[in-house]
């Protein structure tokens, strides 16, 4: 196969879905809607996933782990749950197959193996945990809980797309309990804001922190809290949510404390989350039409060494200095790969390591040990530069840290020039059409207004940003009085 992408101006769909399979992150599986995420793919993730661990645990949460399978009738408890993801559940009924007898070979559900109870294959976990929670919480004593698991969960989404939207994917999702409303509020702030912080620091993707409109909250939550981000084709994408529940679950599972005037009082909740859907934004924020461009915070292989050489003189001569390199660079948790393989030549490992995204690529050869020097080329800007090779280690780490700013500050500067205000429902479509990205646009506050935009221009209320000025107007769309600017946008 090519390892040419389709342009990005040309069809930026079809650009990400050839750059997913390309890079060797992930592919379509047997199982209609969902993935194999492969091992490249995979490491990415897990460096996510290692950062995003730590910061929970640094916020006083423990991971866990809840079962798969959802009894229907825990499913159903809290009504607004269930309803908002009763069309994308899947169901056990059965749990045994049998030979076919008119059909050899092939198996059947057995009749006679129906489940008792049917069981939900988990949305989200919300029915499993707080069910579980009412056995572990029994007094202000246990309190506040804070309990987080890394998970997969099913969707059975109609269309899917490689890391946006599968019909399983993993993610991870916390679930807290609290004595007070307010010690709830703050947990979910905090937890949007432990997203924001990653998804700034790590991913290198500005992002806008807001609340979700009533008709965009999460089933069965009083509030929800959100990441916004801006991808290159300007469309949002959603990074993660953060969601005050209230008192919702703690009521539809009778989870009370004693209090410490010993009155009992149900818990108030909080759920949050973000998945693989970050592998999607990561690669649309920063990629380019030469495959991957992966932040330093994140990239599997920080460096990567490729060897130029005719002889096995010149490789075994090369891989002495490369083994000193490796040394050196490790020692600074630095993650650095010498690409020795003889199967494949110099051009297409430069090749592979530039679609797959590596940072910074080190070519030695020959004469470059004559001089004492390599050659460093960043992934970022596709420049190159020789440098000595007493000076490599401190320069590497310069600009691991260069690329990093570099990507961020590339990112924000997109997003803030397409941030734009109107004021008139035709300079809105007219944003939309021509330049796209955030709309910053009055609304009236109905949900009636917001549906008929959406119906209209297929843009939503992305959020409404938490440092949103309180500047009265007039709605974009039906002319009434609007008590501030919120975020549109078309998005993923």
């Amino acid at each position: 196969m090519s390892k040419k992408l389709t342009s990005r101006a040309e069809d930026y769909s079809k650009w990400y879905n050839e750059l997913v399979v390309k890079a060797d992150l992930a592919e379509n599986s047997a199982v209609r809607g969902c993935m194999v995420i492969k091992p490249y793919g995979y490491a990415i993730w897990e460096k996510m996933q290692a950062e995003l661990d730590k910061m929970f645990k640094e916020t006083g949460h423990q991971n866990a782990y809840f079962p798969l399978f959802v009894p229907k009738s825990l499913f159903e408890a809290e009504e607004k749950n269930a309803e908002g993801f009763a069309k994308e559940c899947a169901i056990v009924t059965h749990y045994r197959l049998q030979t076919d007898p008119d059909n050899k070979g092939k198996l059947r559900v057995d009749p006679e193996a129906k489940l008792e109870e049917e069981l939900i294959v988990r949305p989200t976990s919300e029915a499993i945990i707080w069910n579980t929670y009412r056995g572990w919480i029994q007094s202000y004593r246990d309190l506040p809980l804070l309990i987080n698991q890394w998970a997969n969960v099913v969707r059975w989404e109609m269309r899917t797309r490689l890391f946006l939207r599968t019909a399983e994917f993993l993610w991870q999702e916390g679930h807290t309990a609290h004595e007070t409303k307010a010690e709830a509020v703050s947990e979910a702030k905090l937890m949007n804001n432990v997203y924001a912080t990653f998804v700034e620091n790590f991913m290198a993707i500005p992002v806008i922190q807001g609340v979700k409109t009533e008709s965009e909250r999460f089933a069965g939550a009083e509030d929800t809290y959100c990441i916004e981000a801006l991808m290159q084709d300007g469309k949002a994408l959603q990074a993660g949510t953060s969601h005050f529940l209230g008192q919702n679950f703690a009521k539809a599972f009778d989870v009370k404390y004693a209090n410490k005037e010993g009155k009992q009082d149900y818990v108030w909740a909080t759920s949050w989350g973000v998945s693989t859907r970050l592998m999607g934004a990561l690669i649309m924020t920063h990629s380019d039409d030469n495959g991957l461009v992966l932040p330093p915070s994140l990239a599997p292989n920080q460096v990567v060494i490729v060897p130029i050489y005719k002889s096995e003189e010149d490789l075994n001569a090369i891989t002495e200095v490369a083994n000193g390199i490796l040394s050196n660079l490790r020692g600074k948790n630095i993650s650095v790969k010498f690409d020795n393989r003889t199967t494949h030549r110099p051009g297409a490992k430069f090749a592979q390591h530039e679609l797959q995204g590596v940072p910074l690529r080190v070519a030695i050869g020959p004469k470059d040990l004559a001089n004492g020097t390599v050659e460093i080329a960043r992934r970022d800007t596709l420049t190159k530069q020789i440098v000595n090779l007493e000076d490599l280690t401190e320069t590497i780490e310069s600009l691991l840290k260069e690329i990093q700013e570099a990507l961020f500050n590339k990112a924000l500067d997109f997003r803030d020039n397409h941030i734009t205000e109107v004021d008139t429902f035709g300079e809105f479509k007219d944003i939309l059409e021509t330049k796209t990205g955030f709309i910053s646009a009055h609304w009236d506050g109905t949900n009636e207004t917001e549906e008929k935009i959406k119906e209209q221009t297929k843009a939503t209320i992305r959020c409404i940003p938490l440092d949103m000025k309180p500047i009265e107007g007039i709605c974009v769309y039906s002319g009434k009085p609007s008590k501030g600017r919120v975020l549109f946008a078309k998005a993923y």
